[in-house]
């Protein structure tokens, strides 16, 4: 392997939470379908992960999404999501930024109005409408995966907090939301921190009481987010807004109020019986910026009421850049990663096209 390697990269953000597309430089990937690869890349090569999340390409509040092949024929391309907890096999954010990174360079033409077209994330195929107005993609509009409260207003005692009520919902991760107003914060910026350590507290008393299992996947490890939830305000008919927060790591708060965590929010607004089908939500962040999610429909499963939805959000461009990887560099640990990088100057599963070339992926 040489001892300089090279990643081809987009940088986007949604809210304010930066994806790194990784659109070259890694070969092909074991596995037949995106979640096979995915698997692959946890298993056996999780220096990719760490490469981009870390000092000093990265920092842990950012994500990476790596383009790989569809599995499926109807699907434009695949996408592995990592961020700084693991593997999410979904992101509404990351999702967001993917579909935009693909528009901007050409692997699906962008057409003026309203176009669609599927992803296929780990979770399975992920249905996109983009909003392009005079050439620029104004908008992503993405299926959230479909959500369910698996618990309502229980209490748990945490050290330095108190007692703490809380519901938990799945939305591609499981959840654990709190009313903001009932632990003293009114969701501003200068709460940052304190919001953060908060959380941490809460997601520990949680995780060391208790676990959670969804009712197909199983097993998919102990709670890792807790969405902080504002008041909400009706601003006009089927339409609502509430300031939100959420936490994914020991002081990780995201930019954004995240897709997965307003998937979650809706899902707690149906079991409450405070959402029609066709209702929106529009959630805030600390920083102003926000995501709208829409309540599409309920189903049965099982003993669940599951929300079906969707969210909207806007990615900006933010770089494309090659990143270097210097092994000899005491910074860079290179080892998890020769097996996947190309030491070679060709395309690669993950390279996005110019316009106009055929795609390395299909």
């Amino acid at each position: 392997m040489s001892d300089k390697l090279t990643l081809q990269l987009i940088d986007l953000h949604a809210g304010g939470d930066v994806s790194r597309i990784v659109t070259g430089g890694i070969d092909p990937l074991p596995g037949n379908t995106v979640r096979e690869k995915m698997e692959y890349l946890r298993e056996d090569a999780d220096g990719l992960r760490q490469l981009l999340l870390s000092e000093p390409y990265g920092i842990p509040e950012m994500s990476v999404d790596l383009l790989v092949p569809a599995s499926d024929p109807h699907a434009e391309v695949g996408y592995i999501i990592m961020e700084v907890m693991g593997y999410p096999i979904y992101s509404g954010s990351n999702t967001i930024c993917t579909a935009t990174a693909v528009l901007e360079s050409g692997l699906v033409p962008k057409s003026e109005g309203y176009q669609r077209f599927i992803l296929e994330s780990a979770a399975g195929l992920v249905h996109i409408e983009a909003r392009v107005e005079n050439g620029v993609v104004e908008s992503i509009t993405c299926e959230g995966l479909p959500s369910y409260i698996d618990t309502y207003r229980a209490s748990i005692h945490v050290p330095s907090v108190g007692d703490v009520t809380y519901s938990v919902a799945y939305s591609g991760g499981f959840y654990a939301m709190v009313d903001a107003t009932e632990l003293g914060f009114s969701l501003n910026r200068d709460e940052e921190s304190r919001l953060a350590e908060c959380a941490h507290a809460i997601v520990e008393a949680i995780q060391a009481e208790r676990g959670f299992s969804h009712y197909t996947l199983g097993d998919v490890g102990p709670l890792p987010f807790l969405h902080f939830m504002g008041p909400v305000e009706h601003v006009a008919d089927g339409f609502f807004r509430s300031r939100s927060t959420t936490y994914v790591h020991p002081g990780v708060i995201c930019r954004s109020t995240t897709g997965t965590g307003t998937s979650a929010r809706l899902a707690l607004m149906h079991h409450e019986g405070s959402l029609q089908p066709g209702d929106k939500l529009e959630t805030v962040s600390l920083r102003g910026t926000g995501f709208i999610g829409e309540f599409t429909g309920s189903r049965q499963e099982g003993t669940h009421q599951v929300a079906e939805n969707t969210i909207t959000g806007k990615a900006h461009m933010l770089a494309r850049s090659d990143i270097v990887i210097n092994c000899n560099d005491p910074l860079v640990e290179c080892g998890s990663l020769h097996h996947i990088v190309t030491s070679g100057h060709r395309k690669t599963e993950g390279a996005l096209p110019a316009a106009g070339e055929a795609s390395p992926v299909d």
